[in-house]
């Protein structure tokens, strides 16, 4: 038998729960364990050295910014959760997330010729193939139209390996665009519904005396006013406007600024109502939060990948490249 005073030393590492903790905007992380949210809190003032003033602290999960407040919940995470520690009067944002989006916070010099811009994108690659989530529908096709011995020597990595990276860019275009097509065909189902649903309202509706007409009042305020300004560029005004499900087609760097925008000054740009811009920040919003933890699961299963730093060129799946 163990002494007493080792048996209950395990027994109490068997109740607590490794966690990470890091401040908002502070790069540091901190390796804590605890049996309770209520420890975790006091753990984390103290190694990430919060002021008395600014507590009581609030924890988030680092990933999608969800407070963690119930020790039940608390309890269901898995070992080594990232939190965030949010003092006083801070909230939570997307720039939280930690090293899924750390290239886009990068400044981006402006190219001015197109075989600039694709040796910027395979950059990104060589740092992390999954950064292929986060680019744009125009970037992808960038990379997927680069000769492949230019791309093989940029990389340097064998041609074979370059057209098996080729195909898997070309699979993530052709999904989004098969995603595209489900919404609209999603779309154009619910508009019959409504249009088939008011046609029998109409027809079950008995006769009635016809109604007043109420006076429309002109409150001077039409959706398509354009006296707010926006941060948003035209190109990607033009994207939110013209394409069908935008979300798809832009970069997260984007889907960020959209979601920064003004709902109204959003809606005024692009001449719809609060309600449809609302809508699509939304849509942004979800795309966003879906591909940054397709980059996370994609991290967190190369973290526990025996002596494999970096996403293996040659386990990406290989597909018959469509024209």
């Amino acid at each position: 038998k163990a002494p007493r005073g080792t048996a209950e030393r395990q027994w109490m590492a068997a109740r607590l729960k490794r966690c990470v903790v890091r401040r908002r905007d502070g790069p540091e992380q901190h390796g804590v364990a605890a049996s309770c949210l209520r420890e975790l809190r006091d753990k984390a003032c103290g190694v990430l050295a919060i002021d008395k003033a600014r507590e009581p602290i609030t924890l988030v999960l680092a990933e999608d910014g969800t407070i963690v407040d119930d020790d039940d919940y608390f309890l269901c995470l898995p070992s080594n959760t990232k939190f965030v520690a949010l003092a006083k009067d801070e909230k939570w944002s997307s720039k939280s997330l930690d090293r899924g989006t750390s290239w886009l916070s990068e400044s981006v010099d402006e190219v001015d010729s197109a075989a600039e811009r694709w040796k910027q994108l395979a950059r990104q690659l060589k740092d992390d193939l999954s950064n292929i989530i986060l680019m744009s529908e125009g970037d992808l096709q960038v990379l997927i139209d680069v000769p492949r011995s230019d791309l093989a020597e940029e990389l340097a990595q064998s041609e074979t390996k370059i057209q098996v990276l080729q195909d898997t860019l070309q699979q993530v275009l052709d999904r989004r665009e098969e995603e595209r097509q489900s919404r609209q065909l999603l779309q154009l189902y619910l508009e019959a519904l409504k249009t088939e649903d008011s046609i029998l309202r109409k027809i079950a509706e008995p006769e009635a005396a016809p109604k007043k007409e109420m006076d429309v009042v002109d409150t001077g305020t039409s959706s398509t006013d354009t006296s707010a300004t926006t941060a948003l560029s035209d190109q990607i005004l033009a994207a939110l406007k013209e394409k069908p499900a935008p979300e798809l087609c832009l970069d997260s760097q984007d889907l960020e600024l959209v979601l920064k925008e003004d709902a109204a000054a959003l809606a005024s740009a692009l001449g719809w109502d609060k309600q449809k811009a609302g809508a699509l920040q939304e849509a942004c919003e979800q795309e966003l939060s879906k591909r940054l933890k397709q980059v996370q699961t994609l991290h967190s299963l190369r973290s526990t990948s025996k002596g494999k730093k970096t996403l293996p060129w040659g386990d990406w799946p290989s597909a018959k490249r469509k024209k």
